[in-house]
């Protein structure tokens, strides 16, 4: 498909979540609807079993559900309320996760670290992908420092070759709302970044994926962070370093973008270790992060010993 190819000819927007119905273990796809949720599969036939199968299914599936659900919500069809169901990462199986560093001058600043003339990027592994609203476990074994990071994340939808930082928009298929969980001592003392951010449930996602054509300008989101109801990010995707579409054709550069994957653009100011005093997730902790017009991801937090 191509990314917004026939997205904006549509009146119905359909915001992609993954739920998980009572008794079962399965996330199915589903799409938000204003009173709950409703299960594709519910309404149609061969539907794509998660976000990644549509995607990889193109842009005449995408037409399909969007069709279908603006069909199936103006018959009356009753929704179900999602607290019905349990949560899953709103993207499931991405071809891959990259991460950006350093992606916002004051973040940079904070951590005392330079600004390199070419972007910091590393690989974020899928088993840290997790839901809005899970609780993360850690080991204080494991880290002492354990930090929040809003990201906007961004979801490619056709495959992304060098492409032109004009083009590249033209290859995302939609946005979401990521928080990179850090152990910054295990940051610090290692020379990568990845295994520092990667444990399990470190990168809570969703609560939804918007498709492009909710965001008409991704330079222009609000991105607030808060610890136990202290709000302590507050900034905008507008004071990025390198804004989404040039991060989509720096990374194209190098190997083909795949459908599917996810790209996390890197945190503004406010992390926890830079702060005085510190601010460090603990025990207890509740840790919200959100970006203007797709929404907030809730993580409960609890330390074992």
């Amino acid at each position: 498909m191509g990314g917004r190819v026939g997205i904006a000819h549509y009146p119905c927007q359909v915001r992609f979540l993954h739920l998980i119905p009572a008794g079962s273990t399965q996330p199915q796809l589903a799409v938000e609807a204003t009173e709950g949720a409703l299960v594709l599969a519910d309404v149609m036939d061969d539907a794509p079993r998660d976000l990644q199968d549509l995607i990889e299914r193109g842009d005449t599936e995408v037409r399909r559900v969007r069709d279908t659900v603006t069909n199936t919500l103006r018959s009356g069809v009753s929704v179900t309320p999602t607290a019905e169901f349990e949560r899953a990462p709103s993207v499931l199986r991405p071809a891959a996760i990259i991460a950006i560093g350093l992606n916002y001058a004051e973040h940079a600043e904070e951590l005392g670290l330079n600004i390199h003339a070419d972007p910091t990027i590393f690989p974020l592994l899928p088993n840290s992908l997790a839901a809005d609203g899970a609780t993360l476990t850690w080991s204080r074994q494991l880290t002492t420092q354990l930090d929040y990071e809003c990201e906007l994340g961004v979801i490619i939808g056709t495959p992304a070759r060098d492409v032109s930082i004009e083009d590249a928009l033209n290859h995302v298929f939609g946005y979401t709302v990521v928080n990179d969980i850090t152990a910054r001592d295990i940051q610090f003392r290692e020379q990568q970044w990845s295994r520092c951010k990667s444990f399990d449930g470190f990168t809570p996602v969703g609560p939804v994926v918007v498709t492009s054509d909710e965001i008409t300008d991704p330079q222009n989101l609000h991105l607030m962070t808060t610890v136990n109801g202290e709000i302590v990010q507050d900034s905008s995707t507008a004071n990025m370093i390198r804004s989404v579409a040039e991060l989509v054709s720096y990374l194209s550069r190098h190997a083909t973008l795949l459908p599917g994957t996810l790209i996390s653009t890197g945190t503004p100011s406010g992390a926890g270790v830079s702060r005085t005093p510190q601010i460090l997730l603990g025990d207890g902790d509740t840790v919200v992060v959100s970006v203007e017009h797709i929404g907030s991801v809730t993580t409960y937090c609890k330390e074992t010993s």
